[in-house]
């Protein structure tokens, strides 16, 4: 995961992301990106998964 930070407090899961970082271009070169899982994965501890992507345009 790239700057993602999740958290479970009983069923609530709270994911943080550092809005001021940047991962650089996307695949496709038209977005910047701030924060991903880097594909779905699975939510520490439960079976449910999550795929999160965070980017912004160039």
């Amino acid at each position: 995961m790239k700057n993602v930070d999740m958290t479970i407090q009983g069923t609530i899961l709270t994911i943080k992301v550092d809005l001021s970082k940047e991962f650089g271009p996307s695949a496709s070169g038209k977005t910047t990106i701030i924060a991903s899982t880097e594909g779905n994965i699975t939510i520490p501890d439960r079976e449910e998964k999550i795929g999160l992507n965070v980017y912004k345009k160039k």
